[in-house]
C-alpha cells in the first residue's frame, strides 16, 4: 500500500528540517511522485542550458542490492523506496546543441545568442580535460540533485544525498555508457526509528563577507 504525504511543507521548512536519513522503511513511492520529484531535478538550470544530467532510477529489491554493493555497503541503499543515481554526461551536448537551440528559439531565444552558441558552446567544452569536465559536470547535476531533494522534502518523503561509491562498480551494475560520471547517489522513501540529530550549522558571520573575504556583511 503506497504511503502517500498528507499535506506539501512551506520550501523553509523542509530546508530547515531536512536531514540525512540514516534508515528508510521500504514504503514504495507512488509513480505519480516520483515523476513530479524527477521533474524537478530537469526544470534546474546548467551552464549554457545543456541540461548534462541523467538520471537512473532504482527501484527493484535485487538491482538495489547490487547496487549497495558497489556502495560500500550501505544499508539505506537497499532500504529507499528509491535510489536516484545521478549522473553527468560529458559527450551530451554533442548530441543535444541542436535540440537545445531548436528549444531556446521556440521559447524566445534571440537569433543571435542561437548563432553565438553554434560555436561557443563547442568551442568552450571540447577543450576541457577529463578532470576539467568532471567538475563541470559534478556542478551542473548537483543543481538538479538539490532540485529533487527538495521538492521530495516538500512532499513529505525523507531524503538521503550519498557520494559513498564506487564509480567503476556503479556503472558495471547500471551498464552506464563510459562517457557518463557518476556524481551523488539520493536515497528518497520514509524514516524509521530516530531520525539523523542535527550537527548544527555554522552561522553567518562564520561564512559569509560582503564586498571582500574578511569584511562582515552589513
Amino acid at each position: 500500500m503506497f504511503k502517500k504525504p498528507d499535506r506539501e511543507k512551506p520550501l523553509s521548512q523542509a530546508i530547515l528540517e531536512r536531514r540525512a536519513t540514516p534508515s528508510f522503511d521500504g514504503t514504495p513511492i507512488p509513480p505519480e511522485d516520483l515523476r513530479i520529484i524527477l521533474e524537478a531535478g530537469l526544470t534546474a538550470p546548467s551552464g549554457y542550458n545543456i541540461q548534462p544530467w541523467r538520471f537512473i532510477v532504482v527501484q527493484g529489491e535485487e538491482q538495489k542490492k547490487r547496487l549497495r554493493a558497489a556502495s560500500f555497503n550501505q544499508a539505506k541503499v537497499e532500504e529507499a523506496s528509491a535510489v536516484i543515481v545521478a549522473c553527468g554526461d560529458a559527450d551530451g551536448w554533442r548530441r543535444d546543441l541542436d535540440d537545445m537551440i531548436r528549444m531556446g528559439l521556440e521559447g524566445g531565444m534571440p537569433e543571435g545568442y542561437a548563432a553565438q552558441a553554434r560555436s561557443s558552446v563547442p568551442n568552450y567544452l571540447s577543450r576541457f580535460s577529463s578532470d576539467e569536465m568532471h567538475g563541470w559536470l559534478n556542478k551542473m547535476v548537483m543543481l538538479a540533485f538539490t532540485h529533487m531533494l527538495l521538492m521530495a522534502e516538500v512532499m513529505g518523503y525523507d531524503t538521503a544525498p550519498m557520494e559513498g561509491f564506487e564509480q567503476e562498480k556503479v556503472h558495471e551494475v547500471l551498464h552506464l555508457p563510459l562517457s557518463y560520471w557518476v556524481v551523488a547517489l539520493l536515497g528518497i522513501g520514509h524514516l524509521k526509528g530516530p531520525d539523523k540529530f542535527n550537527g548544527g550549522r555554522f552561522d553567518i558571520n562564520h561564512s559569509v563577507f560582503g564586498e571582500e573575504f574578511g569584511k562582515p556583511l552589513k
